[in-house]
């Protein structure tokens, strides 16, 4: 079993930077997906950024040059660097970690983007 706490939320101005934390709670060596969700209101669920253990990474259209996700194995951390931010990033970001046949999900962690 593996928990993911994520952090790092909060409320900034359009233009700004935020830094989101997804810590698991034991270690996350060797083949695995660690993705980003999130989900604004009155919309559906949509993936924006994955990495996979080799580091290859993908993202979803409207964060890519703007997002980046990365991991620290020693912190067993996975982190999404977040800048330009936009009112339109506005949602619940949730981390989720897929191993092997086993999939964990964050809590999640508001972001709000506004004046």
């Amino acid at each position: 079993q593996v928990q993911l706490v994520e952090s790092g939320g909060g409320l900034v101005q359009p233009g700004g930077s935020l830094r989101l934390s997804c810590a698991a709670s034991r270690n996350i060596f060797g083949t695995y997906i660690m993705s980003w969700y999130r989900q604004a209101p009155g919309k559906q669920r949509e993936l924006v950024a994955t990495l996979v253990t080799g580091g290859q990474t993908n993202y979803l259209d409207s964060v890519k040059g703007r997002f980046t996700i990365s991991r620290d194995n020693a912190e067993n951390t996975v982190y999404l660097q977040m800048n330009t931010l936009k009112p339109e990033d506005t949602a619940v970001y949730q981390c989720r970690l897929i191993k092997g046949p086993e999939s964990y999900w964050g809590q999640g962690t508001q972001v709000t983007v506004s004046s």
